[in-house]
Formats: structure tokens, sequence, C-alpha cells
């Protein structure tokens, strides 16, 4: 039997009482179709539909989170039944991601995008193609610190068998430990730690390096020089000697991959230091939303 609903609510309530007779598709293009005829609620209900929907998916995408908002812009709403918005913003704080990378904000915004609208009336979000945004990660000096101490981070950091690396020690691997950063202005760091060689224990290591990005993924660290201030002077020429099988692994595991989501992946053309935070600045690229 063929149903005409003049308000949406009346479409829900026949489908509640009569499923068999109603599809979910119909009713949520109905409801749609209704809801963005209206001149007083279209925009709103367009928007915060798809934000809601994108926002529960990217929340569970974090081990801990502060905050997530999202916001859908669309106008006129609707273009939203034509699979279009007119941009996506992401904005979280307080974000942990893989259960031990922290970063204090996470930003992301798209121009333009189309969306599958077979997935729309499903109630999930999916691009017909891929797409860019500007996207801008902090991290704070603290929450560095406290990668280091992750086991991801520690076992790249443990057993190094690199020619530079073991200089020193006659050819066995190498441990390093206790690694700290300190952001300096200039975008230069102060990096120390520690390893053990068969001749001497708890060997301080203490430099300071200029930070930049690489291919605009990897975090590398360039114009080393050896802060000896934090060395005792009888073992600071085996400290500096060490430098750079110690800088050598940082090089290579400091990648900024570590940071993609589900569906999204970090460019980074920029990064800066002000202060106690350490800004990448570049793009995302979205092959789709987080959790679709």
């Amino acid at each position: 039997m063929d149903k005409c609903f003049e308000f949406p609510w009346q479409a829900c309530s026949y489908f509640v009482t009569n499923r068999s007779e109603v599809s979910l598709q119909v009713l949520t293009l109905s409801m749609l179709g209704g809801l963005l005829g209206s001149q007083s609620s279209s925009k709103d209900f367009g928007e915060n539909m798809l934000s809601s929907v994108a926002r529960q998916a990217i929340q569970q995408l974090f081990t801990r989170s502060e905050s997530v908002d999202v916001s859908i812009r669309c106008a006129p709403a609707s273009k939203i039944l034509q699979g279009i918005v007119d941009s996506f913003q992401m904005k979280g704080r307080g974000l942990v991601i893989k259960k031990m990378f922290e970063a204090e904000a996470m930003e992301f915004e798209t121009d333009a995008v189309s969306l599958d609208m077979s997935g729309l009336i499903g109630g999930k979000i999916r691009l017909k193609q891929a797409t860019h945004a500007i996207a801008t990660v902090t991290m704070t000096e603290a929450g560095i610190n406290k990668a280091f101490t992750a086991d991801l981070v520690e076992k790249h950091l443990r057993d190094v068998t690199s020619e530079e690396a073991t200089s020193m020690s006659g050819g066995d691997p190498v441990s390093f430990r206790d690694v700290q950063m300190k952001l300096l202005p200039n975008q230069r760091v102060k990096i120390t730690a520690k390893t053990d060689l068969p001749n001497r224990d708890d060997l301080p290591i203490s430099l300071s390096a200029k930070v930049t990005v690489e291919r605009r993924r990897r975090v590398v660290f360039t114009d080393l020089a050896f802060e000896p201030d934090d060395v005792p002077e009888d073992v600071q020429w085996l400290s500096e000697a060490m430098i750079p099988g110690f800088i050598g692994v940082l090089n290579q595991m400091v990648d900024l991959e570590r940071f993609d989501l589900d569906g999204v992946s970090l460019r980074v053309n920029q990064l800066d230091v002000k202060g106690k935070q350490l800004l990448f600045n570049g793009y995302a690229e979205i092959e789709h939303f987080p959790g679709m």
C-alpha cells in the first residue's frame, strides 16, 4: 500500500508499525528529503547528522581523547542529497594514538567532498574518491618523552648492530635507554641518553641538533653538536664518538606513519618548535573516512 507523508515524523511512525512495507533506504530518503526541504531545519539537520556519524567513527580510532569535534558544512543543505558537502573539519585534543603516542592537538579540514549516496543512506560516510585536507598535529615536550618509553620505540633502541653504533663496543650490539628530548629555540632540540659499553656502564650521551622533516614523512636530526657539560670529562671523547650511531637509529625510526589513522595518512611540509610544543604542518591524504 502506497503512503504519502506530509511530515517526516509520520514516516517514522509508519515505519515502526509497518516494517514489512517500508524499506530502510526509502525511509531515510523520505526523512532526508522532508527535512532538507524545510528552510527552518534543513541546514542544522543535514550537517549535524553527518557530523555525528563522522565524530563517532573518529573517536573510536583513539585509545583516549579529551575531545573530538567534527564539523561538516553544506550550503544549500539540499546538496547533501547529491552527495556533495562544502567542507569537512576535525579538531581533536588530548589524543592518544595506538596506545602510546600522545598528540596535544590534531586538526584537518578538506575543501568540497563528493560522497557515495549508497553509504550515506546506510548511515555511513563514504568518499567517491580520495581527497586532501590541510592538517596540523601538535605534540608537547612531555608527550614526546613519553613516546620514547613506548615498547615499540624501545624495541628499535635495543641491540643495535649498525657499524656506527658498534664502533666503540668491539662489534657487540649496543642498546640506548633513558632518552630525553628538550625543545630549544630556532628549531633545535637537546637529546640525552645512556648506553653501556664493555669498558663503561651508564655512559651518558648529550647533543643538540636541528629537527626537520625529510620527504614529508620522517623526522630527522641534523647539524649535530656535542654537549659536553652533561658528560664527565674523562669519557667525553667516548660519548662524542657514540653520537653518530645513536642519531642514526633515531633518524630511521621517527616516521610519521605512526600517526596515520584508518584511511588517513599525514604528509608534513613544515615542522616548527614553539616553546614546549612541536608543530607538524602539512596535509592529510584521506582515502576514506575513518571507520567507514
